[in-house]
């Protein structure tokens, strides 16, 4: 569950946390169109070390690190499923660029889990709704998507003290086959549901109290205006983006293994 602890926003007073959501988005598809353009280990792992200095300037690193932990599994997954492809479609072999490619492809997934933490854990579920409604997006379609993002870390806290709960009773979760594990869970699945619908009914009930909705047209107390550092952000997501594709076409890029031998 602490991979969530990414989409939480954490209130500190950074350089990161003052610039402007739209621009941090865009530097977010930026390396996420950087990181597809690579299937080598050593682009993957610039794009790593590039975002660094970003989580040390927004002073978030503990929340990153339990973020990136949290991807571990999914991280090894993505990797065993690859070696378990390249396995079985080469001929039951394994060769080092077999591997080589396994870990690039987990790689890129690491280096996307690391720009969207930054990004959540830096921008207020607030700020992201005015966001979006300045940049044309209707305002029921923001509502739910800034929701969503507040509510998920909640509800993976939740589960993860429904857990504790039921293991201090006496649930075994981690014992038994696939099958039983899958139903050790459901005493876990069924007081989250009915929680996650009661947390919805109320949401409901307070929006209405509120007369949401009455008003097309909404206003708002403030609006979002770049500044030097949104202008230096452009820059450097540009420079990324300029700098990848000229590597993808005009550079030969060295595998691990080709250093290596």
């Amino acid at each position: 569950m602490s991979i969530f602890d990414g989409l939480k926003f954490r209130k500190v007073n950074s350089l990161i946390h003052n610039l402007d959501p739209r621009i941090k988005f865009v530097y977010v598809i930026g390396v996420f169109i950087a990181a597809l353009l690579f299937l080598q280990i050593i682009p993957l792992l610039a794009l790593f070390v590039i975002q660094l200095p970003f989580v040390f300037l927004a002073r978030v690193q503990q929340q990153w690190l339990r973020s990136l932990r949290g991807a571990a599994f999914l991280a090894a997954f993505i990797f065993l499923i690859n070696i378990a492809t390249n396995f079985f479609g080469g001929g039951y072999t394994l060769t080092p660029s077999n591997i080589e490619g396994a870990a690039a492809m987990t790689l890129r997934f690491v280096v996307l889990v690391e720009s969207f933490s930054v990004f959540f854990l830096t921008t207020s579920p607030d700020h992201l709704g005015l966001a979006l409604e300045q940049s044309r997006v209707p305002y029921e379609f923001a509502f739910a998507f800034t929701a969503a993002v507040r509510f998920v870390p909640v509800l993976a806290e939740e589960a993860q003290t429904i857990m504790d709960a039921q293991k201090a009773r006496g649930l075994e979760l981690e014992k038994g086959n696939l099958l039983k594990r899958i139903r050790n869970y459901i005493p876990i699945l069924i007081p989250l549901i009915v929680s996650a619908i009661r947390r919805s009914l109320e949401l409901a009930e307070a929006m209405e109290s509120r007369a949401w909705g009455a008003c097309k047209k909404r206003t708002n107390l403030y609006s979002l205006q770049l500044h030097k550092g949104d202008y230096a952000l452009i820059g450097i997501t540009a420079t990324i983006l300029v700098s990848a594709i000229y590597a993808y076409f005009f550079v030969s890029i060295p595998t691990i293994v080709n250093l290596l031998s």
